[in-house]
């Protein structure tokens, strides 16, 4: 078990990394969505780093070494991650709404340093709503060497509603409104073609972001079945958690991080051709 655990958090972490590398490093990938998938990426990199080797020991020793304040400090990060990441895929859905629904206006209402601020403001909204849960909620030791919060009633209420319920809501809304003009606009573009005439410039570019829009939903649609059983199971009794099929849930939030990356692999055909140049090393590191 400790093998396996340990291939998974590698796996997830050097995914990830690339994700990083690629988006950080190369010039041309400075745009606001993929500062968004950025983030996104260091979310899963710190998931796959900090929280999946703790939880596998948790899981594996039945027992935690490591002291109430490693204890704390592991549920704030596990909350901080989580929470981010959810906000990532909403930002990810109004920047694809505003892309292929009013694409002349993309330019203007979302920039690269609006995007940067958004980003920071989830991150710092995320890390005092995590700190604000954990600081109401009581240890509860039904052994020892447990490492469990119970958070109260009223906040599993807020935390259902406000990062599950709202968030999933607007995410879906908006990528139904996006598929349906995305599919208008792809059926003007191919009939555009078949009838042999010319394809402007921005009717290119809209049927690349109808496509980029589709890759994204696939990424969220991953996320939110991760995700739907967990709070499915947040609102049963504390006694049930320890069974395996409560195990195998949580572990799927995990595994999730090392899914986007795969995602990006097979849609995306500038994050294959950024790993090239940073696994063979032959021009990364050349100026141009």
């Amino acid at each position: 078990m400790y093998v396996f655990f340990s291939l998974l958090s590698v796996w997830t972490v050097f995914l990830n990394l690339l994700v990083i590398i690629s988006i950080s490093h190369f010039k041309k990938l400075h745009t606001p969505t993929n500062m968004l998938i950025l983030s996104l990426a260091v979310a899963d990199l710190l998931v796959g780093l900090i929280v999946m080797p703790l939880e596998a020991i948790r899981l594996i020793e039945t027992c935690w070494y490591f002291g109430d304040t490693i204890c704390r400090l592991f549920l704030t990060i596990m909350g901080l991650l989580t929470n981010t990441s959810l906000s990532n895929l909403v930002l990810i859905a109004v920047d694809r709404y505003v892309a292929v629904c009013q694409p002349l206006l993309y330019p203007q209402k979302i920039t690269t340093a609006r995007t940067i601020i958004s980003i920071c403001v989830c991150w710092f909204c995320s890390s005092v709503y995590t700190n604000s849960a954990l600081t109401t909620s009581q240890s509860r030791y039904t052994c020892y060497g447990e490492c469990t919060f119970i958070i109260t009633f009223v906040w599993k209420i807020i935390d259902l509603f406000l990062f599950f319920l709202l968030p999933c809501t607007v995410i879906i809304t908006l990528y139904l409104r996006i598929f349906y003009v995305a599919h208008h606009q792809v059926k003007v573009i191919n009939s555009l073609m078949r009838s042999g005439k010319h394809l402007t410039e921005g009717s290119v570019r809209r049927k690349s972001e109808s496509k980029a829009a589709l890759t994204l939903g696939i990424i969220v649609t991953v996320y939110l079945f991760c995700w739907i059983p967990y709070y499915s199971l947040s609102l049963t009794p504390i006694t049930s958690m320890t069974s395996v099929i409560a195990y195998f849930i949580l572990w799927m939030l995990y595994i999730n991080s090392g899914l986007n990356p795969l995602i990006y692999a097979i849609f995306y055909p500038w994050f294959r051709m950024s790993v090239k140049h940073i696994l063979n090393l032959s021009k990364i590191f050349k100026p141009a």
